[in-house]
């Protein structure tokens, strides 16, 4: 009988999380947000414009993928693509999982998004969000006064 290969829950991004940032910017990803084995994620300053509301999207490795393959065929030609394609190479960086399951943020992005010595993590389904926690305080009441136009989306 052929070896099957074991099959795997799928990970989901889901709560928020407030954990302590050391020294050297490292910080505790959840174990539940953790695949088995290797573990990449990328990370992107977004919005990528640096502004009061910029957080560090997390994106597995998948979902990175999928984003890469999407803008390598927007048309060379087009300015619009260019920038982006400028953007997201310039705001994004790829980081690891250690041994005892923390990334370690570069520091021009720790900067960008004024983390410092506390993250709030926030799950996002299938990628995650690292906040500033005084940055997430102020956009959290933008998502409660569009709750109610948001949940008819489902």
């Amino acid at each position: 009988m052929p070896e099957t290969e074991p099959i795997t829950a799928p990970i989901y991004y889901s709560s928020e999380y407030l954990h302590g940032v050391d020294e050297k910017r490292r910080l505790l990803i959840p174990s539940k947000w953790r695949p088995e084995g290797e573990c990449l994620f990328t990370l992107i300053v977004w919005p990528a414009g640096g502004l009061k509301e910029a957080c560090l999207l997390g994106l597995p490795q998948q979902i990175w993928a999928d984003l890469v393959k999407k803008v390598t065929q927007m048309p060379f030609s087009d300015p619009t693509a260019d920038s982006l394609r400028r953007l997201l190479g310039r705001k994004s960086d790829t980081v690891s999982l250690d041994r005892s399951g923390r990334i370690c943020i570069p520091e021009g992005m720790a900067t960008a998004v004024a983390i410092d010595k506390q993250v709030k993590l926030v799950g996002l389904l299938d990628r995650f969000q690292i906040w500033s926690p005084e940055r997430l305080a102020a956009i959290s009441a933008v998502d409660e006064s569009l709750s109610n136009e948001a949940f008819k989306l489902i």
